[in-house]
């Protein structure tokens, strides 16, 4: 852990949810936040396979910051998801787990994490157990969609994103370094 947090620091568990745009980019906007404090960093992405976003493309770039993505490039089909969609949200998990408890990381994020949760790829208990095992030491943040109850009543601040109006409704596609 860094020296640079106040005695009596505790860390809470945030979650960023809802049908907008704007949860992943919220959690990173904080990780800087907390790197420019001296924080150390870990992200856990849950169903991004993809290595090009553009968060993925920093990370490497800045110190502090270290980010594992499982799943695979494909979406998951949330009616017939493949076994190893399954496998990859469980290696997701161990991670998250050896992340917050591992004494290594100040912030840790768990991006996604309420998605494989809604596509049952792994259980409200097991996520609220990560909650119950976080150290004091450590903020926890869970972004995704559809965060089920469970995980929004455990939760110390949570925000809700809401889609007013989105550009994919008049025909724009996604766009290289604003939205992946």
């Amino acid at each position: 852990m860094t020296e640079t947090k106040e005695d009596g620091f505790r860390g809470l568990v945030q979650v960023y949810t809802g049908n907008g745009k704007g949860k992943t980019t919220a959690a990173f906007g904080l990780s800087l936040r907390a790197l420019g404090q001296g924080f150390k960093v870990c992200v856990i992405q849950f169903m991004k396979g993809n290595t090009i976003y553009g968060e993925t493309q920093m990370s490497g770039r800045i110190d502090g910051i270290t980010l594992f993505q499982f799943g695979r490039i494909d979406f998951v089909d949330p009616e017939n998801p493949l076994q190893v969609d399954y496998e990859e949200a469980g290696k997701a998990l161990n991670r998250a787990r050896e992340a917050i408890t591992g004494n290594r990381y100040d912030l840790v994020i768990l991006d996604e994490i309420n998605v494989a949760l809604h596509f049952k790829l792994i259980s409200v208990e097991d996520v609220l157990s990560l909650v119950t095992v976080k150290p004091d030491a450590v903020e926890l943040v869970l972004t995704g969609r559809y965060a089920p109850k469970e995980i929004v009543e455990r939760a110390d601040l949570v925000t809700e994103m809401k889609e007013i109006r989105h550009p994919y409704q008049s025909g724009v596609n996604a766009r290289r370094g604003i939205e992946y």
